[in-house]
């Protein structure tokens, strides 16, 4: 079958990919419909160092990069047939998605990060069949693939438990952004400030949602609490507390995972906040804690999702309180799957590539 390669940093496009085959439990299905991750973009420059990573974190990883590694793991496809030991619930022919999970010999692996499961940046894949969900009819595939995107917001939101006077900030308003976006709106969470370089993604934030949308290289996204009723210090703080008044909380997403980011939100953020890292910073960082310490910041890093978010956000995408389309800027052939990862890499353009393994 065509699948694209990952192979010393490159992707080539080659002809004759192994077919997979269904173990027990698994299904055998062809993908309708990608989307490129940050993570896969990581993953084309440094996926021997993520490699090394997950086996020191322990993982039940097979990744050989020497071997070659087919990305993807948010994606649409629909079934061709069930192997053993399977049910058979959701006959052949139904659109499906799932979380991106399959069994190996020494326990769960990511499929598109594993050298025994590709991912959708092939014609076919294995799949878990207890993990699949049916799309409805009406939902198109290039939709139906963001639910794995957005339940990752759905997760950081979750996560977040912020009340419902709090004051949202998301900064970086990337395809992750976007979703902690959509499911802090879908909690009926605002205002929301959502700041990114890129006027594309400020305008795709706008469409779900943002009710504040910044550019950081014109104004200070954190110069904007004290308008929106959050106390920017403890001394701001102390005053408003002193007249009988009692400020907003804030809660913080940071979704850009970049070296840097953690310590300029410590700097900005106001007393007594909650910080969500959703950005997957792949480099070392350091941090001022005696300045987070000060300001009695509480931290959380948030990683993927929970089966119940993850047919959430489906559901909610079917019916239209998340608009997937909106994050969607092109629609490329696996033919075009190297070029859709050069754009995609620019933030200026394109907000979401989604690629279409079945497009001549």
């Amino acid at each position: 079958m065509r699948a694209v390669v990952r192979r010393e940093g490159r992707l080539e496009l080659e002809e004759d990919w192994p077919e997979p085959q269904p173990g027990p439990g698994q299904t055998l299905v062809k993908t309708l419909a990608c989307g490129i991750c940050g993570s896969d973009l990581h993953a084309l420059d440094h996926l021997e160092r993520m490699a090394a990573f997950s086996r020191r974190m322990g993982s039940a990883t097979s990744i050989d990069p020497a071997r070659g590694v087919v990305f993807g793991h948010e994606f649409c496809a629909e079934i061709i047939a069930h192997g053993p030991q399977t049910t058979g619930r959701l006959p052949p022919g139904t659109r499906v998605v799932a979380m991106p999970m399959a069994m190996g010999p020494d326990g769960m692996e990511l499929v598109g990060y594993s050298s025994r499961f590709n991912g959708g940046f092939a014609e076919r894949m294995v799949l878990t069949e207890s993990m699949l969900l049916p799309v409805p009819d009406h939902l198109p595939a290039a939709h139906a693939a963001l639910t794995e995107p957005f339940a990752v917001g759905e997760h950081a939101v979750a996560r977040a438990a912020a009340p419902a006077d709090a004051v949202v900030m998301v900064l970086g308003c990337g395809p992750i952004g976007l979703a902690v976006i959509a499911a802090a709106k879908a909690r009926g969470l605002g205002p929301v400030i959502a700041s990114d370089y890129s006027p594309a993604r400020r305008q795709a934030a706008r469409k779900l949602g943002a009710d504040v949308t910044v550019n950081p290289a014109e104004q200070n996204p954190f110069g904007l609490w004290e308008a929106h009723g959050v106390a920017p210090t403890a001394a701001a703080r102390s005053r408003a507390v002193a007249c009988g008044e009692t400020p907003r909380p804030a809660v913080i997403f940071e979704c850009v995972g970049a070296p840097g980011m953690l310590q300029a939100v410590i700097e900005g953020a106001p007393p007594l906040a909650r910080v969500i890292v959703v950005g997957a910073c792949m480099e070392e960082d350091r941090i001022e804690p005696l300045m987070a310490i000060n300001r009695q910041l509480s931290m959380e890093f948030v990683l993927a999702y929970e089966p119940q978010e993850f047919a959430l956000t489906l559901g909610r995408i079917a019916s239209g309180q998340i608009d997937a389309g909106a994050v969607i800027t092109w629609e490329a052939s696996l033919d075009e799957t190297a070029r859709a990862f050069r754009l995609a890499r620019q933030a200026g353009e394109h907000v979401k590539i989604v690629v279409n393994p079945q497009a001549a």
